[in-house]
């Protein structure tokens, strides 16, 4: 393991002050993934900033209504807190549907975004891999892809992002909070994570040294008609071939407003508002549901063994606005 220094952050001020001033440096929380990737020699921070003495643990509500996510809340805190489970259900589904009880524990929500990928020539350091030496070539559009992106890749990358909680969290609109040397700011979640292009290193667009403070869920009611649906290769501890998150609101057989976010086929979460103004205010049918299947999937490419990805993709989205929907 590669040597750094380790110290501890007394707010969040002083985090964000220390990880600007020193070299390579990184924020640590749970680490559930962090520390994974410095024992495999992928990650190489120079420094580590602890920020789990910050005041970033709470849930709270917000004066619209909505709910304000500390950074330093567990995911599994956040998936049982009663504000979740009753107004944001499809959090708390999403969140639950990954990795373990142990895991959850001890993952936090700001980390849960900053998740990489399991792409497993990005844990290969005997690899090429665009991620973690860009210009060494992705190994992964030739080789075994059977995990990877089937929209909006490039041929720099084609690695998926890993997250469940994040697919939720693209359904309902979140806003990150984040606060750097030049103050705080808030990033809608469509405009935080970023596609591959030609930098694939680069994941999410915050700025160096800028710390996660908060995520922000808006009040919105898609408390009663919701789904999660992960397909993976076993039902516990594995992440998603495919995973889609749904949330409508309904009025009879009418979707008065529906939003739809894919999981486990894009180096980010994959929303189309054009599918969703496709649904909005139309009768539930299954000619409906497949051209909105077939739009969210619009431009898909497969690289071989991922092929089966497209299909799949489009049967769970159709499977789970129907369930969204109480149409079992």
């Amino acid at each position: 393991m590669t040597k750094f220094s380790f110290t501890k952050a007394t707010d969040a001020n002083d985090a964000v002050l220390k990880a600007s001033s020193l070299t390579n440096a990184a924020f640590i929380a749970g680490g559930t993934n962090l520390v994974d990737l410095m024992k495999e020699n992928v990650a190489r921070p120079g420094a580590l900033v602890d920020i789990n003495q910050l005041p970033l643990h709470t849930i709270t509500e917000t004066e619209e209504g909505g709910l304000m996510i500390g950074a330093l809340v567990t995911n599994a805190a956040t998936a049982y807190n009663p504000l979740v489970e009753k107004h944001y259900p499809l959090l708390s589904k999403a969140i639950l549907a990954g990795a373990s009880p142990q895991l959850r524990n001890m993952a936090t929500a700001g980390g849960n975004l900053l998740q990489r990928t399991r792409c497993y020539y990005f844990y290969d350091t005997a690899t090429a891999c665009n991620k973690r030496n860009p210009g060494s070539g992705c190994p992964a559009i030739n080789g075994f892809n059977r995990m990877h992106a089937i929209l909006g890749a490039s041929e720099a990358c084609i690695a998926v992002h890993p997250s469940d909680m994040c697919i939720a969290l693209a359904a309902l609109n979140a806003r990150i909070h984040v606060l750097g040397t030049g103050g705080t700011r808030t990033i809608g979640f469509n405009g935080f994570h970023r596609l591959p292009a030609e930098t694939p290193e680069a994941e999410n667009n915050l700025q160096p040294g800028e710390l996660i403070t908060a995520i922000e869920l808006p009040a919105e009611d898609f408390s009663s008609h919701y789904q999660y649906i992960k397909v993976r290769d076993r039902s516990s501890y594995a992440f998603a071939l495919v995973s889609v998150a749904v949330a409508l609101q309904m009025d009879g057989n009418i979707i008065k407003e529906a939003r739809l976010a894919l999981g486990g086929v894009a180096h980010k979460p994959w929303r189309n508002p054009v599918v969703e103004e496709h649904l909005r205010n139309q009768q539930i049918s299954a000619p409906l549901l497949q051209d909105a299947a077939e739009m969210m999937l619009a431009g898909a490419r497969g690289y071989g063994h991922n092929n089966f990805k497209i299909e799949l993709a489009k049967r769970v989205i159709i499977r789970a606005i129907n369930e969204a929907a109480g149409i079992l």
